[in-house]
């Protein structure tokens, strides 16, 4: 049987779940919580007769994005977290950066490749040792950008900041282009 044909029948106690939601009176709380689920059914799953989700953390590690911690660097509104690894040290590393608007870096290059993806915002990106921040390209949200080891560019955000990720291999340093 199909997976369509397994979740047929339950489509009628999902309706049913969903009108008894819809129109709970006051009785449905008269002893238990506040708000149109009553203690009885916490979890709206449970309306339809599924079980709380445990995972198995040995197979997938994950955090909630109310659950990562942003770290700001002194004398900077950026934010940065560490998703993964250790930027800092030799290895695989998976990282987010949130930088605020009109925020520019000076052209700098990195020994090794970085991909960064625009999750928020527009990123904006130049090359070359000379700064100008009237020669770059604006990139938004899902656009890919690498950074080639030992290339020298710079970049910066828009009227509405930006929030990337960054994976690359550590250390990852930067190394500041001659200014000319």
């Amino acid at each position: 049987m199909s997976k369509l044909g397994k979740l047929v029948p339950r489509g009628p106690a999902l309706a049913l779940g969903i009108l008894a939601l819809a129109f709970a009176g006051p009785w449905a709380n008269t002893h238990h919580g506040s708000g149109p689920i009553s203690s009885y059914a916490p979890n709206p799953l449970a309306l339809y007769g599924a079980d709380a989700v445990m995972l198995d953390h040995n197979a997938r590690e994950y955090k909630p994005a109310d659950q990562i911690e942003w770290k700001g660097r002194p004398g900077s509104a950026s934010q940065t977290a560490i998703l993964f690894g250790d930027p800092s040290k030799a290895g695989f590393y998976v990282q987010l950066l949130k930088r605020g608007p009109n925020d520019w870096s000076h052209p700098h290059s990195h020994p090794n490749d970085r991909f960064i993806t625009v999750l928020k915002g527009t990123m904006l990106i130049g090359t070359g040792a000379k700064f100008d921040p009237n020669n770059t390209v604006a990139l938004g949200p899902g656009s890919y950008i690498r950074d080639i080891a030992n290339q020298t560019h710079f970049d910066g955000t828009g009227p509405d900041g930006m929030t990337i990720e960054i994976v690359g291999m550590g250390p990852s340093t930067v190394t500041q282009a001659d200014k000319k």
